[in-house]
């Protein structure tokens, strides 16, 4: 039952689909899910936090959404954005404020701090403004927001079905450094919207489960994957069962409270659906499992290589049938230069690992 080559079928599609969209029509191709998505991680994982304060998420997504007018020069256009954000600031301290009181966070530091670097992306846009100045400012206005946002989530999001109870499970999110044998990747899983399979994650890599392993699997513009152990086990075999554990695709959507387990997006009917955490982004974390089931995976991850013009955001045939659990977001330069003949020298958690449990 060897997950060996999990993405194969997956593959096989996307390749097929790439080809079959040149020959589309446009009124054809018009019916597609939209390809310019997300593909930012940092923005990914602003986006999949729960919380509900709709002020607090209008301003980033009107700060993320410069990028267009980044690109076209639109400083005029910048200019007013950065002018509405900053004329709202009252209001936003005002609600943010108390929303952080009514869950006992008392430190408006935060929000002060949120505020100059408000203004400071005002000044930046000023005249014809210049990009890099700009960008700088507003990634830590950016950093301040989802700060806050995190501080703004009341508690964890939904109840795990009783049937996974043996399971680990990560309530809230973890970061996560690997050391390969080209450098360092850092990663943050997020167990808000994959709690067990991000729970599968961290425990493996607190047993010490992924040092030495090789990346087994190495397909250029594709996937990098590993965590297949040496011996005839395919995953982790747990020392208390003696039996190997097995973590079911569990797959978030927005607008649904609960996850979705075992089913893909064809079985579910979903076929223009987004997942909360999309695969959408260069070093996506993904679960693998068998072509012959859903629920088979058990240590193996992968790293995808999003390509836009091979897997568009929007548009990739892996999104609805593997799970993703988290992103890369620093060592970019590192994945794109780890191959078939190189490992995972340690991998360790740095952050979040208090949000583990061993079951339910």
């Amino acid at each position: 039952m060897a997950p060996a080559q999990p993405l194969r079928l997956a593959r096989l599609i996307v390749i097929l689909f790439c080809s079959l969209t040149l020959l589309l029509p446009t009124a054809a191709w018009a019916g597609l899910p939209p390809g310019n998505a997300v593909t930012d991680p940092a923005a990914l994982l602003r986006d999949a936090l729960p919380f509900d304060q709709p002020d607090l998420r209008e301003l980033q997504h009107l700060l993320e959404h410069t990028d267009a007018d980044l690109r076209a020069s639109r400083w005029s256009v910048i200019r007013r954005n950065c002018q509405r954000a900053v004329s709202q600031l009252p209001r936003l301290d005002a609600r943010v404020g108390g929303d952080l009181e009514a869950k006992g966070v008392s430190d408006r530091d935060q929000l002060d701090q949120l505020a100059a670097d408000l203004r400071a992306v005002c000044a930046a846009s000023q005249g014809q403004g210049d990009r890099d100045a700009f960008l700088a400012v507003r990634e830590a206005a950016l950093a301040d927001i989802g700060a806050i946002e995190t501080q703004l989530v009341d508690g964890f999001p939904f109840e795990i079905p009783a049937e996974f109870d043996a399971l680990p499970r990560l309530l809230g999110r973890a970061t996560v450094e690997l050391e390969t044998s080209k450098g360092r990747i850092t990663t943050i899983v997020d167990g808000y919207n994959a709690p067990l399979t991000a729970g599968a994650y961290v425990d493996l890599v607190q047993r010490g489960f992924y040092d030495g392993l090789p990346f087994d699997r190495a397909e250029q513009f594709y996937v990098l994957q590993t965590g297949n152990p040496g011996g005839a086990a395919d995953g982790f075999v747990d020392p208390d069962s003696g039996e190997e554990r097995n973590v079911p695709l569990e797959i978030r959507i927005p607008g649904e409270r609960d996850p979705f387990y075992n089913l893909t997006f064809e079985e579910l009917g979903l076929y223009k659906a987004v997942p909360t955490l999309p695969f959408s982004s260069y070093g996506t974390l993904g679960w693998a499992h068998s072509d012959r089931a859903l629920d088979d995976g058990s240590s193996q991850f992968f790293m995808f290589l999003f390509q836009p013009q091979l897997t568009p955001a929007g548009l990739n045939l892996i999104d609805g049938r593997y799970a993703a659990f988290g992103y890369v977001v620093d060592g970019f330069t590192v994945l794109q230069e780890l191959g078939a003949d190189d490992r995972i020298i340690e991998a360790r958690v740095i952050e979040g690992g208090d949000g583990l449990r061993a079951h339910a």
